[in-house]
């Protein structure tokens, strides 16, 4: 079917959905806004612009073209935010690259992408020297560095960013190109084989960050995000974006902080000095805040984080609460740029019962703006939003990636019958509300049920002296699987006995919230728990490990 189009005028500008277009507001509303890096240096919104056309015009120098691709290795800095706008803003392609992967995966992946000019952090130089004959497609080092005398190693560098900058024009002409054009790459973490790569255009950047605005702007009372807040990201930048949130804040223009690498105490120092209200991270970071805000006799109020990357516990959200943190979950992976669901909390349910927000706070939330979610069983037949029927999460919005790079068959995989699969399985209720309920491939069959990994790790957590539980599936004869919890004890929390969980869960189970079979006959507890780069139990790792028990 075609419809009429519109009659464009000659001499209109047809206005393509261009990363440099999100400059436009903040230039002339929020020019001399701060953006704050660590306790080193401090940049007005106008001075971050004139510095984003001095890296483009150095990088010109260097022989970047539309089309090329350079990989950034760095902490959350006003440096990798400079590459958030430049690179792409040339026609380039910007690659954040994952530097927490194992060097073997981190040569891999930037051979894949095609990186030809790597902005480098001193601090990964070691790595770098490990992996350089590994290489071949790396024509050009720029070296980044906070210290007055950088580590370069035996690696030959162009020259030191800093430098770079001040010798280059501001004056960068960033030229108008189709809205389609690859912005970004970076590669997922890996944990079912090698990494795979996920890609965006500049339109979907563009609109991935718009309805990020929108969606937090019409939330009434909580989750809200506005022009008077102050952000600062505790998400890597070289995961997903951060979330989109650098560009959304930009768009916004607001106040931003950025951490450079995570130090617990500094997180907390610069939250209360610059004043931060809006955050973002892993479980495993919002427990570090947390412990560091505690050592430090301070409270968090006036604190909203986002949590995302892993289920967020309700035990750690209660903790979070109880220090005046504003914490809800976000629902997104890699391939959707991220943002799709954000647990806000609407204002008829903020009825001040503890318990019924922290049960909203903890799911994975309603949909943003565009998201179209689908609920469906094997066969794919959509199942009753009751809250109770699990179905793989199908989703469809205009910035999720469209495939895998070079990779067609996990791309038809990922996009089997026009709509994105997560993997995950979810339940939706009548409010719309979703809560993510396993991974398919960690989904334990046991007894001819399914049982909820995320579930019972979430329950074990809840048990006085837990600090971290993990929960796999291993074989079972009779059953066919049965799962098996790792447990860390708190060190403070004396001997806590296995049977002491079983009966914690027992108790659950009475009450009908999960199946007798969900309760594991094996308790085992460790040390550590493997995490993924991003800060995932690695359950790859410890099926390996533990699946024989």
């Amino acid at each position: 079917m075609s419809g009429r189009l519109i009659q464009v005028t000659d001499s209109a500008y047809r206005y393509p959905l261009l990363i440099k277009q999100l400059w436009h507001t903040p230039l002339l509303q929020a020019a001399d806004q701060e953006i704050v890096y660590r306790d080193v240096s401090r940049f007005t919104y106008r001075q971050l612009r004139e510095r984003i056309g001095r890296l483009a015009s150095s990088l010109a120098g260097l022989g970047i073209a539309a089309g090329d691709t350079v990989g950034v290795l760095d902490w959350d800095s006003n440096r990798f935010l400079e590459a958030y706008f430049a690179v792409p803003m040339m026609g380039a392609v910007l690659q954040t690259v994952n530097v927490r992967l194992s060097p073997e995966q981190l040569a891999y992946t930037i051979n894949y992408a095609g990186s030809s000019v790597l902005l480098v952090n001193d601090d990964f130089v070691p790595i770098l020297e490990g992996i350089k004959q590994q290489l071949p497609k790396v024509k050009t080092l720029v070296l980044m560095s906070d210290r007055a005398s950088p580590q370069t190693g035996s690696l030959s560098f162009a020259g030191a960013y800093e430098e770079l900058l001040a010798a280059a024009s501001p004056d960068y002409n960033f030229p108008d190109f189709d809205e389609n054009t690859l912005a970004t790459t970076f590669y997922t973490s890996g944990t079912t084989g090698a990494p795979k790569g996920v890609y965006f255009s500049h339109r979907q950047l563009v609109l991935h960050a718009l309805a990020e605005m929108a969606f937090s702007g019409v939330a009434a009372k909580q989750g809200r995000f506005s022009r008077d807040d102050v952000y600062m990201p505790i998400t890597p930048m070289f995961h997903v974006h951060a979330w989109g949130l650098p560009w959304t804040a930009t768009l916004a223009g607001i106040k931003q902080v950025y951490p450079g690498r995570y130090d617990p105490a500094l997180l907390v120092k610069l939250i209360k000095s610059e004043g931060v209200t809006v955050t973002h991270g892993v479980p495993t970071i919002l427990q570090m805040l947390l412990g560091a805000a505690t050592a430090a006799n301070t409270d968090l109020a006036g604190l909203k984080m986002v949590v995302g990357g892993s289920e967020l516990p309700r035990a750690l959200a209660k903790q979070a609460l109880a220090l005046g943190v504003d914490v809800y979950a976000g629902y997104g992976m890699s391939e959707s740029a991220p943002l799709l669901c954000l647990a806000q909390v609407k204002s008829a349910d903020l009825s001040g019962d503890p318990e019924k927000e922290v049960e909203i706070r903890t799911k994975a939330g309603i949909s943003a703006p565009l998201v179209d979610i689908r609920l469906v069983d094997k066969d794919q037949n959509e199942v009753p939003h009751d809250g109770k029927t699990p179905g793989e999460i199908l989703v469809r919005a205009p910035w999720l990636t469209q495939g895998y790079v070079d990779n067609a068959e996990a791309s038809e995989q990922l996009w089997a019958g026009g709509y994105l699969h997560t993997s995950d399985i979810g339940v939706i209720d009548a409010s719309g509300y979703l809560r993510v309920v396993d991974r398919i491939k960690d989904v334990i069959k046991s007894g001819g049920e399914w049982v909820s990994s995320l579930q019972i790790e979430d329950l074990i957590s809840q048990c006085e002296g837990v600090s971290e539980a993990a929960v796999i599936g291993v074989k079972d004869e009779k059953w066919g699987e049965r799962p098996l919890a790792l447990v860390i004890r708190n060190p403070r929390s004396g001997d806590l006995s296995d049977m002491q969980i079983k009966a914690h869960l027992k108790s659950f189970s009475d009450a009908g919230v999960i199946s007798k079979f969900g309760i594991p006959d094996k308790i085992l507890f460790v040390d550590a728990l493997p995490k993924t780069s991003v800060g995932k139990f690695n359950k790859k790792e410890l099926r390996e490990t533990y699946g024989n028990v």
